[in-house]
């Protein structure tokens, strides 16, 4: 009877140890680091957690000494009852209980109540790192010996792609809800941009001259409802500053040109991290920057509201007209306006799975790099799954397309 209560005793701890090595492997780290400061129990699941080899080391041994010591008790309770068949069936029942009520059941119980289990064990994993601090030095030798024999390579960091999963992992269990994912993601990806990815190109910048009257600036700022406008000279590759609309409302009944008023502008380059800018644009208080090509013109330009929306999304004002680049208009068709970018609609509609490099941004490059012509309206081309139709052309520019998603052939088996 003695030998029973001692095996029942055994195959508890085997679940124990089973269902700590769990919990350890598979607790949330970040909320156990949260909880410490207030809570001595995760205090000490963090400290424990901190020296991970050590605690798997201990865990490791406690489970197979039980787990031995119960199959040897177990073969002299069965011998006793069996006798020659007792070393058989000793071992059929022991691998079934074990497996059972030592492995799976424990196990499972442990992964969806990792973090609580974790902080009830902790105690008594200390307990047993203490008691068994021989055999894990021994091991923790044995380990670094061989870690030196078989050198790992590559880098042990998260990398951008994992964490955009952790990301939407948590977003499908609930944790955080699509605007947070999405909110986050962005925050991932924002260092990835270049200014060229967000420009406001050269033929849509609206600038005035320096040498304009008050009264047609007025209207420029009426027309457009823009609150700064570049200024330049001679022509657009000749940026001197910008103006403010306050400023220029301000001085406008005394005013006999804006040059009182016109500010410094930052220059930058297209191929200036985003992140940078931003930097820029804070240091200097300032809300645009000219982009120069190579040569020294206007490319474009990129403002405060143009980078933060690539952060929170698209920001709209009273002044401004909601523009919907992408509209579904039937069933598998829709419109899509030729300045959005390249990349969204790619995600959008999962193209380009290839991974094919173009040397555009938007959409109108993409077309016209497509069709290798000025296009015109009704030209129409297949990529992947989808028929690209040209509908609106402004000059030799590409204003909206309508995509229409074709079924993919069915692969011959």
């Amino acid at each position: 009877m003695t030998l029973i209560v001692v095996l029942i005793v055994l195959v508890t701890l085997s679940a124990y140890f089973s269902a700590s090595e769990t919990a350890f492997s598979t607790m949330n780290r970040i909320r156990i680091k949260n909880l410490a400061p207030t809570n001595k129990r995760a205090a000490l699941t963090l400290e424990l957690y901190e020296n991970y080899d050590r605690l798997l080391s201990t865990i490791l041994i406690g489970n197979n000494i039980v787990n031995i010591a119960s199959a040897s008790i177990a073969t002299i309770v069965f011998t006793q009852y069996f006798k020659n068949n007792g070393v058989t069936i000793s071992t059929i029942v022991m691998t079934i209980v074990v497996l059972i009520f030592g492995e799976i059941s424990p196990k499972s119980i442990a992964k969806e109540n990792a973090e609580s289990f974790a902080m009830f064990s902790a105690p008594i994993l200390k307990f047993f790192t203490i008691i068994l601090a021989p055999f894990n030095y021994a091991f923790m030798g044995l380990k670094m010996l061989l870690s030196k024999i078989f050198k790992s390579s590559g880098d042990k960091g998260i990398t951008e792609e994992e964490l955009i999963t952790i990301i939407d992992e948590a977003e499908n269990e609930g944790g955080i809800d699509k605007h947070e994912g999405n909110l986050i993601r962005s925050a991932i990806e924002f260092n990835d941009l270049d200014v060229i990815d967000i420009i406001t190109p050269r033929v849509d910048v609206v600038a005035v001259r320096a040498d304009m009257a008050p009264d047609e600036i007025l209207e420029v700022f009426e027309e457009n409802g823009f609150s700064r406008l570049p200024v330049y000279e001679d022509d657009i590759d000749n940026v001197i500053g910008v103006i403010n609309e306050k400023d220029f409302h301000k001085n406008y009944k005394n005013m006999k040109d804006i040059k009182s008023i016109i500010k410094p502008i930052l220059y930058t380059t297209p191929t200036t991290k985003i992140s940078a800018l931003l930097r820029q644009l804070q240091i200097q208080k300032t809300h645009i920057a000219i982009v120069i090509d190579e040569y020294g013109g206007t490319q474009g330009i990129v403002t405060l509201e143009d980078i933060l929306e690539e952060l929170v999304g698209d920001i709209w004002d009273e002044h401004d007209e909601v523009v919907e680049e992408f509209k579904k208009v039937g069933e598998n068709t829709y419109r899509i306006l030729c300045t959005a970018n390249l990349d969204d609609m790619f995600k959008i509609f999962e193209l380009n799975k290839s991974g094919k490099e173009y040397i555009s941004n938007t959409v109108s490059g993409w077309v016209i790099e497509e069709l290798g012509k000025i296009p015109s309206v009704g030209d129409s081309f297949v990529f992947e799954n989808v028929e690209v139709t040209v509908m609106r052309i402004d000059s030799k520019r590409v204003m909206e397309i309508e995509v229409k998603v074709i079924d993919e052939p069915e692969k011959e088996e």
